[in-house]
C-alpha cells in the first residue's frame, strides 16, 4: 500500500522531488518483505543511447524490481539533465533508497551508465555488505548505432553538440573487461 503524504506550500524542485519519491516509497514495517524472490541489484552500464532504459523496463517488470532513472526523473521534474549538481543529488538518493528496498528483500534496478569502475565497484561492494545477488550488465553499442539512437529521440543537442558530447563521452567511459565482468554473479555485455 503507498500512502500519500503531501509536503505543503512548495513548488521548488527540491520539494518536487520530495513529493515524487515520497509517493514512490511504500510505507510499511522495516522487517516485512516487499518480494519473495531474493533480492538483488541491477547494474546498467552504457553511454546514452546503448538502450539502457529499454533494458532496464523489461527487467523491471520480469522482476517486480524498483528502477531508477536519473533521465526520466529530471525530465519529469522540469530539471535540465545537463543540471549535474542536481544529479549527483538525485542519484545520492538513488542510492540511499537502493540500499533501503534491498535490506528489505526488493530487487533493484539502476540504470544511469556507470562510466567508471570505481561507481561500478562501489555498487558491488554494496551489495556484497548486504548480502545480495548483484549483477552487471553491460551495453557495448557501436559508436555509430549510438550517434544514430541519439540524434532519432534528440535530448541531446544539435549535431554539433552532439559530435563533441559523444568524443568526450567516449574518451571518459571505462569499459569493463572480463575479470571485472566475472566479479558479479550474472553478468552480460551486449544482451
Amino acid at each position: 500500500m503507498i500512502m500519500k503524504r503531501s509536503v505543503s506550500g512548495t513548488h521548488s524542485l527540491k520539494g518536487k522531488l520530495a513529493i515524487a519519491l515520497l509517493q514512490l516509497c511504500p510505507t510499511r514495517p522495516t522487517n516485512q518483505k516487499m518480494d519473495k524472490k531474493p533480492a538483488k541489484l541491477i547494474i546498467i552500464c552504457g553511454l546514452p543511447g546503448s538502450g539502457k532504459t529499454t533494458l532496464a523496463k523489461k527487467m523491471s517488470s520480469e522482476l517486480a524490481g524498483i528502477r531508477f532513472c536519473p533521465d526520466e526523473w529530471m525530465e519529469d521534474l522540469g530539471v535540465s539533465l545537463w543540471d549535474a549538481k542536481f544529479r549527483d543529488v538525485l542519484e545520492k538518493r538513488f542510492l540511499a533508497l537502493t540500499q533501503d528496498f534491498l535490506k528489505n528483500g526488493q530487487s533493484v534496478i539502476l540504470e544511469y551508465g556507470f562510466w567508471s569502475k570505481s561507481e561500478r565497484d562501489q555498487l558491488l561492494h554494496l551489495a556484497r555488505s548486504l548480502n545480495v545477488g548483484v549483477e552487471l550488465h553491460y551495453l557495448d553499442v557501436p559508436e555509430d548505432e549510438i550517434r544514430r539512437r541519439l540524434e532519432k529521440r534528440g535530448m541531446e543537442g544539435d549535431d554539433v553538440i552532439l559530435d563533441h558530447k559523444l568524443k568526450e563521452w567516449l574518451g571518459q567511459f571505462e569499459r569493463p573487461d572480463d575479470a571485472e565482468l566475472r566479479l558479479y554473479d550474472n553478468y552480460s555485455a551486449n544482451p
